[in-house]
């Protein structure tokens, strides 16, 4: 269960060895046990912009239920060149769209 999502940023790297995109983000969980992980949607809409999923993993174990912040990463290689938006879902459910991608050279 998401309690919160917050600070999302979306890198466009055209450095060199090879275009990538980076998009991060800090998701508030219920325990230390939860693995926040951004994947790449199996359903893109016919924009040009990249849909993305969040998924919470759970760890083997026991933990103590405490509220904590978790950060998410995801590093994609350039596929479909600049896009204008990304779009992230939780459980069907858009939680987050990040218009501002900065471009690095």
């Amino acid at each position: 269960m998401i309690i919160e999502c917050k600070d999302w940023q979306a890198q466009y790297d055209k450095m060199p060895l090879g275009t990538r995109l980076r998009v991060n983000g800090n998701i508030t969980v219920s325990h230390p046990g939860m693995v926040p992980v951004l994947v790449k949607r199996a359903i893109q809409d016919k924009s040009f912009a990249l849909a993305l999923e969040l998924e919470l993993k759970q760890e083997d174990g026991n933990f103590i239920q405490v509220v904590c912040d978790k950060q998410v990463r995801v590093e994609l290689p350039d596929e479909q060149g600049p896009i204008p938006k990304v779009d992230i879902f939780h459980e069907g459910q858009l939680i987050a769209t990040i218009t501002d991608i900065v471009e690095t050279h």
